[in-house]
């Protein structure tokens, strides 16, 4: 029944690339085409729907189908045919193997001692996915505090209760609301008390304001004003996650020596990309909001934030948009990567990532190598517009500049089920406007991207402020 699933998940999706793993492809395919059209036909028809819907008409996307993970462009002479027939069939072969734990196309030469190649079925179906970035984000944050988590929870449940129609919806917000509204009252003290001393009086503010906040839900509710739920729920998670940063209490581990004089963010920082779109009449400039998270990826996000402020991304345009990625950073001229003028060398930095209930990131190494299969990342590559560094596939430590964002969300596949998380280095996510990212196309403009919260807690910046 599970192979069935699937299967037709596979074929109703097209060539799904969520199934290929990069390292089990780059034995088969030494020049890969990831065959995404059926796929991102799909993908966009439903959300051509959803927009219109809000009366606005925004969806045009690049056929070009040469995605890299790495930094290199593939051979673009090579037939989509064979390629997307080939890759098919690993594709629904590979999941077969993923559900039912057939050994297929010789698995036996990546498996170790240490465990199987692919997580096991319980890894896979551990329930739905978090795809929100906003939640993805408080999650992440390096705290210990039930009771806060115990408000956050019912109020982000409010998003499943709102998919009901009509008024319908009110009477599980309304549940919703009193669940969160009840673990406030229960754990105020808790949650106070779990504020950092420095924050305490920042946190117990946006407290009072959040139960002034629950108080108008709960009117809105009474009201029966659907409509106004949303945004009010919007406003309420905003007050949790500024009470869940105030109970961070500064930097909560040490970057390894051998990093450590690199820039690096400690913390998080926000920035405002602004993007250039050429040739749709909908959509003109779009303003990325994108949440840089420093406590699980220091050395990656503070790298970006020292080439953002060197305004090294200002007038360069998107290279690649294939309905899978949307990716840049890739400077004119012979070099793949950011030259540092102090060395005159290409500046890289290390694989960084963070695993659920370790203290400090790994560096260095994919969680496949280093054989942690079940290990899940605090930055999972779940939500739409989840923003990552690119690099050589084959080597781990070659990031420098070039950045990517995906366009997809996890649907069937939870954290680590899907060929990205583990591999490649997630710091951050947009949170507004990411729906956008879909409509970017190669050779549109980054106008600018400007750091608007957090340059404080960029630590060893390497370039020049004027003045």
């Amino acid at each position: 029944m599970a192979a069935a699933i699937a299967m037709a998940s596979l074929l109703s999706h097209g060539c799904s690339s969520s199934t290929l793993k990069p390292s089990l492809l780059s034995s088969v395919f030494p020049k890969r085409r990831i065959c995404l059209h059926s796929h991102h036909h799909h993908h966009h028809h439903h959300q051509r729907a959803a927009l219109v819907g809000r009366g606005i008409l925004v969806r045009c996307f690049s056929s070009s189908s040469s995605f890299k993970f790495p930094r290199f462009s593939f051979n673009q002479n090579e037939t989509d045919s064979s390629f997307c027939f080939r890759e098919c069939a690993f594709s629904i072969a590979l999941a077969i193997g993923l559900v039912t734990g057939i050994p297929t196309l010789g698995w036996s030469a990546y498996a170790s001692q240490a465990g199987p190649v692919l997580p096991d079925l319980s890894v896979l179906i551990s329930g739905p996915p978090i795809k929100d970035p906003g939640a993805l984000l408080r999650y992440a944050l390096p705290i210990n505090n039930k009771a806060i988590r115990e408000v956050q929870k019912p109020l982000e449940d409010i998003t499943d209760s709102l998919k009901v129609a009509g008024v319908k919806a009110l009477d599980s917000v309304e549940r919703n609301a009193r669940q969160a509204s009840r673990a406030l009252n229960q754990g105020k003290s808790l949650i106070v008390s779990g504020l950092a001393e420095s924050k305490k009086e920042h946190g117990k503010e946006l407290l009072d304001k959040l139960a002034v906040g629950m108080e108008e839900l709960q009117q809105i509710v009474e009201a029966r004003d659907r409509d106004a739920v949303a945004t009010k729920q919007k406003e309420l998670l905003q007050y949790v996650g500024g009470v869940e940063e105030d109970m961070v209490d500064g930097f909560p581990y040490e970057v390894p020596e051998e990093y450590s004089s690199m820039p690096l963010l400690k913390g998080r920082a926000t920035v405002d990309m602004k993007v250039k779109v050429k040739d749709n009449p909908n959509v003109e400039n779009c303003v990325f909001r994108i949440v840089l998270d420093g406590y699980n990826a220091p050395v990656t996000a503070g790298n970006f934030v020292d080439l953002v402020e060197r305004h090294f991304y200002d007038g360069m345009e998107i290279q690649r948009a294939d309905g899978f990625v949307v990716q840049t950073g890739d400077p004119e001229g012979p070099a793949e990567g950011f030259i540092d003028p102090s060395t005159e060398k290409i500046r890289t930095i290390p694989l960084e990532i963070m695993v659920v209930g370790d203290k400090t990131p790994v560096y260095g190494a994919t969680l496949e190598e280093l054989g942690q299969y079940k290990a899940q990342t605090k930055l999972p590559f779940n939500a739409f517009g989840t923003m990552a560094m690119a690099r050589d596939e084959f080597e781990d430590n070659s990031a420098s500049s070039q950045v990517f964002w995906l366009l997809k969300e996890s649907e069937l596949t939870p954290s680590n089920a899907n060929i990205l998380d583990g591999r490649y280095a997630v710091f951050g996510y947009v949170t507004e406007n990411e729906d956008f990212l879909a409509d970017v196309k190669v050779g549109d403009v980054i106008e600018s991207i400007q750091v608007v919260s957090g340059l404080e807690n960029l630590v060893n910046p390497s370039y020049k402020i004027a003045g």
